[in-house]
């Protein structure tokens, strides 16, 4: 390719130097002389001053060069002039080319050269830093995807254990005491244990099966609780085709049950969940003991992680522990 483009330079010259001259020999042997200093120059500049100085933005010592090659060349542009009065006219000013006369069009032609080559260059070399630069960001994307699947992963596998652990206790309990709910538990049990490995860890289900799930698991901690458990969980406007992440709202339910405090014989829980147009709100209350501080529990702190995740920038938690009522209040947009 390079000496394509150099045969094409040099036809350039023959023409452009030829003009209103019949002496071949002349224009020939001339434009041959002119080829190494505009290649030398050109190359100097495109392979050495533009990637080592413009390129680093080391704009002094690119100037200073870029001068020292001016210089330079534009000596040897003087020295191909001579050459053509002393050795292809024999002094003979009248037998020069006409262009070739003038140092102004002998300079004119070479500089064009290196600038058209130059500039070709600088725009190859951002077209290549584009290009790394798309690399490189697409890289850093699908490593911060793979921190994220693997933080999620993460966050996971500790709900689930601490989930599984508190049912599990319950069931035992009621194991030991032998009582007649054991069978209707296990059955719950075997619902959620479907839910966590079919369900859990696809990135969202549809909201509906989220509620199933959270009946369930109230219903396991009613027999748990007997009498002493009082849930209102009411839920309106569920459309089909809203989905959510898995696992996203038993973690602040389970909470409830864990740190609340029995008021007048019962733990009161509150629970309400609907939609609009494309946000779910999601809210819980329930008694507590003023003294204790509820919402730093691991579940909270690995959902709070999760929802930052998931829904960055496209939801809102609000918790409140006052006057002896835990509320949660979260807003999550879907779309």
């Amino acid at each position: 390719m390079h000496i394509i483009f150099w045969y094409g330079i040099l036809l350039f010259y023959t023409y452009f130097f030829g003009v209103d001259s019949s002496d071949y020999n002349y224009v020939k042997d001339f434009s041959f002389f002119l080829m190494p200093i505009t290649i030398a120059t050109t190359y100097v500049f495109i392979y050495k001053i533009i990637p080592d100085y413009l390129i680093t933005k080391r704009y002094i010592l690119f100037g200073l060069y870029s001068l020292y090659a001016f210089i330079i060349s534009a000596y040897l542009i003087v020295i191909s002039v001579f050459y053509g009065l002393i050795y292809l006219s024999n002094f003979q000013y009248t037998n020069m080319a006409p262009i070739s006369k003038s140092l102004l069009f002998v300079g004119v032609s070479v500089y064009l050269v290196v600038i058209v080559v130059s500039a070709f260059k600088l725009l190859k070399l951002n077209l290549k830093h584009s290009e790394d630069t798309k690399k490189l960001e697409t890289k850093i994307l699908e490593t911060q995807l793979k921190l994220k699947d693997q933080e999620l992963n993460y966050l996971k596998m500790q709900i689930h254990p601490h989930f599984l652990f508190n049912t599990l206790n319950t069931m035992y309990g009621f194991a030991l005491k032998k009582a007649d709910e054991t069978p209707e538990m296990i059955l719950k049990l075997s619902n959620l244990l479907d839910y966590l490995l079919y369900q859990v860890d696809k990135p969202f289900v549809a909201l509906i099966d989220e509620i199933n799930h959270i009946d369930d698991y109230i219903e396991l901690e009613k027999m748990r609780f007997n009498d002493t458990l009082q849930v209102n969980f009411n839920t309106e406007n569920i459309l089909e085709d809203t989905k959510i992440a898995p696992m996203l709202l038993i973690p602040f339910i389970e909470n409830s049950f864990k740190h609340g405090n029995l008021k007048q014989g019962a733990l009161q829980i509150n629970i309400k969940l609907f939609c609009k147009n494309d946000t779910i709100f999601f809210e819980i209350e329930n008694s507590t003991n003023a003294s204790l501080t509820s919402e730093n529990g691991i579940g909270l702190e690995n959902i709070k992680k999760r929802l930052n995740l998931l829904y960055k920038d496209k939801h809102h938690l609000d918790i409140e522990n006052t006057n002896g009522l835990f509320k949660v209040h979260l807003k999550l947009i879907t779309k």
